[in-house]
Order: C-alpha cells, then sequence, then structure tokens
C-alpha cells in the first residue's frame, strides 16, 4: 500500500533511499539543507520538494530522516521549524541516522508527549546498499511501531531487525561500526602482507573469501583498495563521527575499545592530510605510509 512519506536529507546514502521508495509506489516529498540537492532529485524522480521539516512533515503518515549527526537530528525534529511543529498526532517518524543512543531516547520520549511514534533505525550497506535498495536495518522502538514502519523499511532494505526498546538500534549500528573499522584494518594489513611477498592481491582475495576470513569488506572494500579505488561509500568523516559515539558509548559503558581506538588515532591521521572525504577503505592508506608499500603503485 503506497503511503505518504516525508524524507530529510539527501546526502550519499538518502538519494538512493526516496528513489527506492518512489519506485515502490511511495508518494514522497522531500526536504534538504542544501536546497539544490532537492531540486536536482526532483528533476530525476517524481518527488515534491518542501521547504523545511515543518513543511515535509504536515499531513504526512511517515517522516524518514537521514542527516549526519545528533545535532542535525535535533534541529530538524525540535528547531523553530522543525518537524515537531508540523507533524500531525498518530504520525510515526523514523531516524535513519546514526546517532547518540542516549538522544535517541529522549527525542522518541518528547515526540511521544505530542502523541508521534518514533524508530531509531540506522541503516548499513552504504551508498550501493541504499541505490540498491538492499540495506540492513537495525531498529529500536515499540513493536507496533516497527510493524507500522516495516513496509517503508522494505522499500530500502533488506534484512530488518527489530532489536528493541528505543537506543537499541543505534546501539546495534555502534556494534556494526565497530566490526567495520576492525575488519577494514585486518584486511589493510592483510593486503599489504601479500603486496610484500609479490602475490597476485585478486587471486589471494579469491581464494580465502570463501572461507572464514570471508566479509564483505574484503570482497567489496577490499578489492577497491587493490584498484587504488577510493570514491566513498561512507566517507572517512562520517566514519569518524561514528568512532567517536563508539568510544563515547564504551567510556559510559567501561568496555575496552583497543582496535577501534587505534583505528580512530589513524583516520585522525588521514583527516590531517586532508583526506576525510575518501572513502572508510581509505584507511589502507595510513598503513601504506607505515609500511611504505603501495597496494596500487599508480594510485
Amino acid at each position: 500500500m503506497a503511503s505518504q512519506i516525508g524524507f530529510i536529507g539527501l546526502g550519499i546514502m538518502g538519494r538512493g533511499m526516496v528513489k527506492n521508495l518512489v519506485e515502490k509506489g511511495h508518494s514522497v516529498a522531500v526536504w534538504n539543507r542544501t536546497t539544490e540537492r532537492s531540486y536536482e532529485l526532483s528533476k530525476e524522480i517524481k518527488v515534491s520538494v518542501a521547504k523545511s521539516p515543518r513543511a515535509v512533515a504536515e499531513g504526512r503518515e511517515f517522516v524518514l530522516i537521514c542527516v549526519s549527526d545528533t545535532p542535525d537530528v535535533e534541529e530538524v525534529l525540535f528547531g523553530d521549524e522543525g518537524v515537531a511543529t508540523g507533524v500531525r498526532q498518530g504520525a510515526l517518524v523514523v531516524d535513519l541516522s546514526t546517532i547518540s543512543p542516549s538522544a535517541a531516547r529522549r527525542f522518541g520520549a518528547k515526540l511521544t508527549e505530542q502523541n508521534v511514534g518514533f524508530l531509531d533505525a540506522p541503516v548499513s550497506g552504504g551508498s550501493e546498499g541504499a541505490a540498491k535498495g538492499t540495506l540492513s536495518i537495525m531498529a529500536g522502538g515499540s513493536v507496533g511501531d516497527f510493524a507500522r514502519a516495516r513496509p517503508i523499511l522494505e522499500a530500502i532494505g533488506t534484512r530488518i531487525t527489530h532489536i528493541g526498546p528505543t537506543g537499541s538500534g543505534q546501539m546495534t549500528k555502534l556494534m556494526n561500526q565497530v566490526l567495520v573499522v576492525v575488519n577494514m584494518l585486518a584486511v589493510g594489513e592483510a593486503l599489504l602482507l601479500g603486496r610484500a611477498a609479490n602475490l597476485d592481491l585478486r587471486k589471494a582475495v579469491a581464494a580465502v573469501e570463501a572461507g572464514a576470513a570471508g566479509s564483505w569488506m574484503l570482497s567489496q572494500r577490499g578489492t577497491q583498495a587493490i584498484d587504488g579505488y577510493w570514491k566513498p561509500g561512507f566517507t572517512i568523516d562520517l566514519q569518524q563521527k561514528d568512532l567517536r559515539l563508539v568510544l563515547e558509548s564504551a567510556e559510559e559503558l567501561g568496555v575496552p575499545m583497543l582496535a577501534t581506538s587505534l583505528v580512530h588515532q589513524l583516520y585522525n591521521k588521514l583527516q590531517r592530510q586532508g583526506k576525510g572525504g575518501l572513502g572508510n577503505h581509505a584507511l589502507v592508506q595510513a598503513l601504506e605510509e607505515m609500511a611504505g608499500i603501495k597496494l596500487h603503485p599508480e594510485a
């Protein structure tokens, strides 16, 4: 069944999600802080362009948000022209961003006071998953709100999991990010070892990826690193934002994060070199500098 959806945030992930929602027959109004992006998208697909977060929410059954950080979500929800000033009672807000779990709980509580539902439903799968509609979605919130949102989420993702109460989706996403970056550290070290030994890296990856060492990061991002292809599916700058959330939560919970902290420092190095806009798999470049070896000599 087609739904009336407001969508906020047309970045590297948001555009792909909106296209899939429209393709599945939903009616979508969009708002983006950079207005030009909204109008560019409206020339490609059938969406209406709203003038503010408030306007994008008015009369809509669902409001989906995909922006960069916790303060951005708070602003589009509760700013002077925020969603909360225009959303109707009984509507459902689904935050697809990656933000602080404690902030997600706070935002959900405030919306509940207005009789508005809330799910924190961060996604994983990179720009490729957003474009193909194959994202993994981990949701926190009530069972009822999750059931209402599921038909919408099925337009953008293929593995959709209700984790538990509000905030648990965000905490699961932080787990995801630990696994992503530490895996990429291992991928980078393994590839450099193979390069130093003069192996054919593509053959080596093909040999190991079907066994116990196989992973999405190895097969997708490892091969891009071999080719010297650094276009982002997810940028270093955004990855660093997520790692700060990981380390803040780990400190609150008293959990040691040795490998994650190391990756965070390596990304700091790359950011200081002006490489924050590269894909997060460019972590390999920090290792290349230390090793004095390049996976792709021409890159």
